[in-house]
């Protein structure tokens, strides 16, 4: 689990990117495709083509982090727009990262009376 404080803003880039990138790469990325700081404490997170796996790039201010994360079942809900970033809560990074719809999450149904 990332430890971001609620202050930190999630961006996520629309569309896939090539997952064999590391930090550099995907720093360079986040710098000229979304024309972003990659180094600005924000998180950036990038899905690959068949949306099972999904990486997050943060730096905290002391070095730049990676991480993965791949679904066994099911493929991360993405945007179909293609470039540009999304902004996320930190509620919907973890449905995101949980492989739950993050925009129209569903409230389990819960009985009124017990009888």
């Amino acid at each position: 689990m990332i430890p971001i404080s609620s202050g930190v803003r999630v961006w996520i880039a629309s569309g896939h990117c090539d997952m064999r990138k590391g930090m550099q790469g995907l720093a360079l990325l986040v710098q000229e495709g979304l024309g972003r700081d990659p180094f600005q404490g924000d998180v950036f997170v990038f899905r690959g083509r068949n949306g099972r796996l999904i990486k997050a790039l943060w730096h905290d201010g002391i070095g730049l982090s990676l991480y993965a994360k791949r679904l066994e079942r099911g493929r991360f809900v993405w945007p179909a727009t293609e470039g540009g970033a999304i902004a996320l809560s930190a509620g919907q990074m973890s449905y995101l990262l949980e492989g739950i719809d993050w925009r129209n999450p569903l409230q389990t149904w819960r009985p009124t009376s017990a009888g």
